[in-house]
């Protein structure tokens, strides 16, 4: 009977995948248009969670989710410390920590798979279409309902684990301990998003409300991209990327 897979092999199995589509990506051309998509979708999630950012409890933890899990930067660096301790996870941190791990790799590896598909079908539409309309074209012949939801489903984990986890006064206090050893072994990016993440989520509190608000609003989005008629959902998602900070 096969044994099931670690916490470490899982990580570096994710992380494997991102690396292979960096290079499919890079010989295909898809590059500029992986980028154009991920800039499309931090505006629309820029319009979504406005009042979020706003909010000075919850504005840490929105931040947290929109630039550290759909960010539009090179997570190359991050992705390989990740790789090069994923054993030392399991064996130097209690097994939620390693599972925390393990959700960021997969939503990190799901939303690599689902951008760059769409920036697939980006390419292969008329590049005079407006960005709304283009981008929901774009969607629907992707057709990719579960691994959407796949996707939302361990977002919402992670960010209860998270809570767990900041609860945990010894282990928040050993993060803080391991920055300057952090940082002399090239582990510094991983170091800031294991930060960043016990920070944002100690500061909310009680994340229920927050991961019912964007349960609530992801999903609404995935059944007006997929469901809604194509011109309305176009419109919709106009209208929602001009309400961005910054536009208009």
């Amino acid at each position: 009977m096969n044994q099931p897979a670690s916490a470490a092999d899982r990580i570096r199995t994710h992380l494997d995948r991102v690396q292979q589509l960096r290079l499919q990506a890079q010989g295909a051309g898809l590059g500029a248009a992986v980028n154009e998509v991920k800039q499309l979708q931090a505006q629309r999630f820029r319009a979504t969670y406005a009042d979020l950012i706003q909010d000075p409890a919850c504005a840490p933890a929105t931040r947290f989710f929109l630039d550290e899990l759909y960010g539009v930067r090179d997570f190359a660096q991050r992705d390989a410390q990740f790789g090069r301790i994923a054993g030392a996870l399991e064996r130097l941190f209690p097994e939620a920590v390693a599972q925390l791990a393990v959700d960021l790799a997969e939503t990190h590896a799901l939303t690599e798979v689902l951008d760059h598909e769409l920036a697939r079908q980006w390419l292969s539409l008329d590049p005079g279409l407006s960005r709304a309309h283009r981008y929901t074209l774009s969607w629907r012949l992707a057709d990719d309902r579960p691994a959407r939801e796949r996707q939302l489903a361990v977002v919402q984990h992670m960010g209860l684990e998270l809570q767990r986890l900041t609860r945990m006064k010894p282990l928040r206090l050993a993060l803080r301990m391991m920055r300057n050893p952090a940082r002399a072994a090239g582990l510094d990016s991983l170091q800031h998003f294991l930060e960043s993440g016990f920070d944002a989520f100690a500061a909310l509190g009680d994340a229920r409300r927050f991961l019912d608000t964007i349960s609530e609003r992801e999903s609404r989005w995935i059944s007006t991209l997929f469901d809604a008629p194509p011109e309305e959902c176009s419109r919709a998602l106009a209208a929602e990327l001009a309400r961005a900070p910054g536009q208009g």
